[in-house]
């Protein structure tokens, strides 16, 4: 007896034995089933006789309710060379590189239909891929497996009103290079754009921090005709000290900058900055230190200056503000509210003296 007699026998005996007992409430109790079910039974077995009473394959999605296959394999596609990107970042590129307009819940749709939910499943693939086909993995796929633990995410959240409103600041180790030396990284981020600045040093002091204001930060900020009002860092030595004797509170001071530190012990409050640091690590120290050995810290600045210009005008990012657009974007799109926030408190100021 193969299974489709099996259920139609079954059925079948629920239905005798309700005439058996002339009862059918009676029936049901026995067997375990609701009166509905019995009269469904009943039903199906007068208008369709035994072939109702068949098991039936459930239907299956219409293809017309689902994107188009070409979208499909695109995302597949897209989710092989860049595992480690997530469903909002994956919507963001194809929109802007191949016109595919999908939600970042489409893509998790396709990923769930494929078993590719999560991060994990989508390195197992690379692994298979790379095993099966010998293919010579790209470098983001080397990282990609490399870096199968999730990334730190930031808690909290920075206020801010426009470019320029707030600057987050702070310093990274990026370690030992033998003939150059310990190598520290000043890093910057305008906290409403998420434009990026970063610059490398020999050592970690006060003169640093300043500098690093000076040649990368500030310039950018009068090329925009606009002015940094406040920055936030921890309470690091290069950045806290006594206003006369101390070159960064005093390039700050001289410069009519606000200066916010963070809570002591709590480098989340400036999330933003840590993840550019983050950033930074996964997609271009961990992959250019692997294709080239550097033997002077100008070298490496040279091509991380080209790393942060692909970073602000060709990369998209998911901040609160851009929203899918690339930092730049965000901050040129931003410089008439910027304006206007500033006109709007010189006008509040000058009420309150002639009050």
């Amino acid at each position: 007896m193969n299974r489709s007699q099996y259920i139609i026998n079954r059925k079948l005996n629920i239905v005798e034995l309700s005439e058996k007992l002339g009862n059918i409430s009676e029936a049901c109790r026995k067997l375990g089933i609701s009166r509905q079910h019995y009269y469904d039974i009943k039903n199906t077995l007068e208008e369709e006789g035994l072939e109702g009473l068949m098991a039936k394959a459930r239907t299956r999605t219409r293809r017309s309710n689902q994107i188009p296959l070409e979208w499909e394999e695109a995302i597949l596609e897209y989710s092989l060379h860049q595992p480690m990107h997530g469903q909002t970042r994956v919507s963001n590129e194809l929109k802007r590189t191949q016109n595919i307009h999908i939600s970042p819940c489409g893509i998790r749709q396709v990923w769930v239909r494929h078993g590719l939910q999560v991060r994990a499943l989508r390195l197992k693939r690379l692994e298979k891929w790379a095993a099966e086909e010998k293919n010579i993995l790209t470098e983001s796929q080397v990282q990609a497996l490399e870096v199968a633990k999730e990334e730190k995410q930031a808690h909290g959240e920075i206020e801010s009103f426009h470019p320029g409103f707030l600057l987050g600041q702070d310093t990274c180790y990026i370690g030992y290079i033998k003939g150059i030396g310990r190598i520290y990284q000043q890093t910057g981020i305008d906290t409403f754009s998420n434009v990026g600045f970063a610059k490398l040093y020999l050592d970690k002091t006060a003169i640093t921090a300043a500098d690093f204001l000076n040649d990368k930060v500030l310039p950018f900020f009068d090329s925009q005709g606009l002015r940094l009002l406040r920055t936030l860092t921890d309470r690091g030595t290069e950045y806290c000290g006594n206003l006369s004797a101390h070159p960064y509170q005093l390039y700050l001071h001289l410069n009519d900058i606000e200066h916010s530190r963070t809570k002591a012990r709590h480098p989340q409050t400036n999330g933003c900055t840590e993840r550019l640091n983050q950033t930074l690590l996964d997609e271009f120290y961990r992959v250019e230190l692997r294709k080239k050995i550097y033997k002077s810290l100008e070298e490496l600045q040279t091509d991380l200056d080209a790393f942060m210009q692909s970073y602000n005008e060709d990369r998209t990012n998911q901040g609160k503000y851009c929203r899918g657009r690339t930092p730049m974007e965000t901050f040129l799109d931003g410089i008439e509210l910027a304006k206007n926030y500033v006109s709007e408190n010189e006008g509040e100021k000058e009420l309150e003296s002639a009050a």
